[in-house]
């Protein structure tokens, strides 16, 4: 569940289109992808109504040593948003597993934020042998009423009270208020996204999630497992990062104090060298 990005100043890139091949009852999408570095492959999933500009600040990190991709979904930031598309969690999957084949990669490491979370959870589930490790940042095994709350409370301002309350409401909800008051240009910033952006695709995937539930499977991974989670967290309650730590087998987690939803632009630094020390974990299977 995100709706934000990096700060503006953050956002130079590079940028590549990749046409992904069609799969049997689903057909991925071209994903617009940002490719840094070289080395074993990290995939970086944005949330629910962000882009791969979430990301602006860990890729050059992380890209020190490892090939990066970030997408953006389908329906998100540049990639297309095909007519008819419900935004199921096979849909995304089948246009990351396409992603993965274009590139000629076969298995990467996963990390996901929020609903990002939820499909690389997914991903790493149902395609174990594509999957190096799994990064669950501000995410969780299934949509609680806290959460689902949180994105109807979303969808009714933005109806009822307009654009520029959905934004002040975004800005309570996906910050911690300290760094909100040390990084005051993206309160501008956020009133310019949410007046100008197209939230369809954003309200199709957040349909989609109500019904999304692993917590039967999650103590049936076997791939080395890392929850990054921030204490101060408004729209996934960070009691979800403890569940996942005991639910999965061999998972570690990191909680970040004075920290929001948007661990990725509050905290880089800290969430990039966390993915490090995972993917350079041996990737052997969890007893």
């Amino acid at each position: 569940m995100l709706f934000s990005r990096a700060p503006a100043a953050a956002r130079r890139s590079k940028e590549r289109r990749h046409v992904a091949a069609s799969v049997p009852d689903v057909a991925p999408v071209e994903l617009s992808t940002r490719l840094e570095g070289s080395g074993a492959p990290i995939v970086l999933l944005h949330g629910l109504g962000g882009d791969r500009l979430l990301w602006n600040a860990v890729i050059p990190i992380l890209a020190r040593t490892h090939r990066v991709l970030a997408p953006d979904l389908r329906g998100h930031g540049r990639s297309p948003a095909p007519v008819g598309a419900k935004y199921s969690p096979d849909e995304f999957v089948a246009d990351l597993l396409h992603l993965l084949d274009t590139h000629g990669i076969d298995a990467a490491h996963w990390v996901g934020l929020s609903a990002g979370g939820f499909l690389a959870l997914r991903l790493a589930l149902d395609h174990p042998e594509r999957t190096r490790s799994l990064t669950m940042v501000s995410s969780a095994a299934y949509l609680d009423h806290h959460s689902r709350a949180v994105l109807e409370r979303w969808w009714s301002t933005a109806a009822e009270d307009g654009r520029e309350a959905l934004a002040v409401r975004l800005l309570k909800d996906l910050y911690y208020p300290d760094w909100v008051e040390a990084h005051l240009e993206v309160v501008d910033q956020m009133h310019d996204e949410v007046g100008t952006r197209s939230y369809g695709p954003a309200a199709a995937w957040g349909k989609q999630l109500v019904g999304f539930d692993e917590r039967n499977r999650i103590a049936g991974l076997r791939c080395p497992t890392l929850i990054v989670q921030g204490m101060d967290d408004q729209v996934v309650d960070p009691s979800h990062g403890r569940i996942l730590r005991q639910s999965i087998p061999g998972a570690t987690i990191r909680i970040l104090a004075q920290t929001g939803h948007l661990v990725p632009v509050e905290r880089p630094v800290e969430l990039a060298e966390a993915i490090l020390d995972q993917v350079r974990r041996p990737e052997t299977p969890a007893p």
